[in-house]
């Protein structure tokens, strides 16, 4: 692309800082303010066209609400349920896009927004990831009792129960089982009246009737489950990394630390000390930004995502737990000391890579996700 005049495009909403943030980061390198494309109004009139050399980026529906209720079907922002309804209307709001040279893929978002698949696309590539027996949707999920069943057989006193198709860690489960019966589920799941809500505030069920409701509230979505790894820490605090990946490099990280099992920022976890966790690591560091990048190449047509990683005790051994498409809000945050985006914040960096990198190929539908009954520890 270096030379040719090309336009910018940023399909998102206008209030998102993310929105914000990629449009100062083009004006900062002189490409100007990119046109935005609004979700509603993609929704509103079926789809949008694009010029052919104009460079376009997606960002996150979800965090508008009037579009938030177009995809979900769901009046209040704050409700769990209707992930899968979700999904499959933002599935079709993408591809009716037309033209453009895509910064994020149709199909690979298909697989990112369903951790079963994502899970499976990771596993057949040798990325390490927390074992599963829902991988690629090998074991369907109807409820608790399928959940309780799993976690017997396949030796998992310790699970994550997650949506899906959820994101910021909505309606995810921490479940752990002790002896004497003894069960407790960590999450920010809220139950009402009138159904199960996200809040900001994490929250432990002890009640096995209230967390196999939840459960079972939820599962018509598609649930995935998947062992819970010990979790390496920092400060006496339990910490995981988000990293992003532009263009096939590692270029940012931030710690995330927690007192809980969810370390998600706005669910009361802190950024943790990056230097110290790369001391902690030593030579393994090197490792870990390898597991994101083999993590981001199973996307080869997607520039940015961001890779939960989650180090094992020790700080030698890393699992992938999730890739997200949208996981580059890190406000404030420059490039790694030494990469390719050092100096630049998430934006700027991918910015940069679309200015240089040869055109994206157009889609190829992708074949079957594989079934994988034997995810890798």
């Amino acid at each position: 692309m270096t030379g040719r005049s090309l336009g910018w495009a940023v399909v998102g909403n206008g209030e998102n800082r993310r929105v914000t943030l990629f449009a100062e980061a083009a004006r900062a390198a002189g490409i100007g303010t990119p046109r935005l494309v609004e979700w509603r109004d993609v929704l509103r009139d079926g789809g949008h066209t694009f010029a052919d050399d104009e460079i376009v980026r997606l960002d996150s529906p979800g965090e508008n609400v009037e579009v938030d209720r177009h995809l979900r079907g769901a009046v209040e922002p704050t409700r769990v349920e209707g992930s899968a309804r979700w999904y499959a209307r933002f599935l079709d709001a993408v591809r009716s896009l037309r033209g453009g040279i895509r910064l994020d893929d149709p199909d690979e978002l298909a697989v990112l927004f369903d951790k079963r698949l994502c899970h499976a696309r990771l596993t057949a590539a040798g990325v390490p990831v927390p074992a599963s027996p829902t991988s690629g949707g090998a074991l369907p999920v109807r409820g608790w009792d399928d959940v309780r069943a799993a976690m017997r057989e396949h030796g998992m006193p310790r699970v994550f129960v997650k949506p899906a198709h959820g994101s910021s860690a909505s309606g995810v489960l921490a479940v752990e089982t002790g002896a004497g019966g003894r069960i407790r589920a960590t999450t920010s799941v809220e139950v009402t009246p009138d159904g199960l809500h996200n809040s900001l505030r994490v929250r432990r069920y002890t009640d096995e009737r209230e967390i196999a409701g939840i459960v079972d509230a939820l599962a018509p979505d598609g649930l995935h489950v998947e062992r819970w790894l010990p979790k390496a820490s920092v400060g006496g605090r339990t910490a995981d990394l988000r990293v992003v990946v532009v263009a096939g490099r590692a270029t940012h990280a931030v710690v995330r630390t927690s007192r809980t099992p969810l370390t998600n920022l706005h669910l009361g976890g802190a950024r943790g000390d990056l230097a110290a966790v790369v001391a902690l690591a030593g030579a393994s560091w090197t490792r870990a930004l390898a597991v994101c990048e083999a993590a981001a190449a199973c996307f080869p047509r997607t520039l940015c995502v961001g890779v939960d990683l989650l180090p094992a005790t020790g700080w030698r051994r890393f699992a992938v737990g999730e890739v997200n498409a949208f996981g580059d809000l890190l406000p404030r945050l420059t490039g790694l000391p030494g990469g390719p985006a050092e100096g630049l914040d998430t934006y700027a960096a991918q910015i940069a890579a679309a200015r240089t990198a040869v055109p994206l190929p157009s889609p190829a539908p992708h074949p079957t996700e594989p079934r994988n009954d034997h995810a890798r520890p």
